[in-house]
């Protein structure tokens, strides 16, 4: 499976692409970078074209419900604060 690149460290990226835009996609960034990270990684799966095995397919949706599962958290902390 591809690399895991961590949200925190996506946030320097995150705020220097984010300078002209409003300031929604900028109010919890961590939880942005969580959502492009969910987002590269079906867009990789995606790519995959070739025939899936049945544990590279079972990898693909733990590594998918992992990413969301901390979405969920992010997302929940920030609905509760």
């Amino acid at each position: 499976m591809a690399n895991q690149t961590d949200p925190q460290q996506k946030l320097g990226q995150q705020q220097a692409g984010e300078q002209g835009q409003g300031n929604e996609r900028r109010s919890n960034l961590v939880l942005r970078a969580l959502i492009d990270e969910m987002l590269e990684r079906v867009r990789e799966l995606n790519r995959n074209t070739g025939a899936w095995t049945a544990d590279d397919r079972a990898k693909a949706e733990a590594e998918l419900d992992a990413i969301m599962a901390r979405v969920r958290r992010v997302a929940a902390q920030k609905s509760t604060s």
